[in-house]
């Protein structure tokens, strides 16, 4: 359910990870970000309220926690998918290319 709702997520952003503007792990701690910053409005949402804490400093660096075993497990889980979802995007966008698409 969750892993559902980030899957929607950061399948909007596919274009910025091929384009290198930004990476997975941004990805997931900005949807972290959102579903903290609003009202729960689902199930998943009042989950990553209840298990995760995300912490912040003004240079933009972030930590990502859980307030529980399950929160850990959560977040590893998430971080995990964003990772592989990660690789997959650059697997198929290398797949069609040539060592001379990458020349100067």
């Amino acid at each position: 359910m969750i892993l559902q709702e980030f899957s929607k997520y950061i399948q909007s952003k596919n274009e910025d990870i091929i384009n290198n503007k930004t990476t997975s792990t941004k990805i997931l701690c900005e949807w972290i970000k959102l579903v903290i910053h609003k009202n729960p409005k689902n199930n998943a949402d009042k989950i990553v309220h209840k298990e995760i804490m995300l912490a912040q400093n003004k240079s933009g660096d972030f930590l990502i926690t859980g307030k529980s075993e399950s929160g850990r497990t959560l977040i590893n889980a998430l971080f995990n998918y964003a990772q592989s979802y990660e690789h997959y995007i650059m697997s198929k966008w290398l797949e069609n290319k040539k060592p001379e698409d990458f020349q100067k």
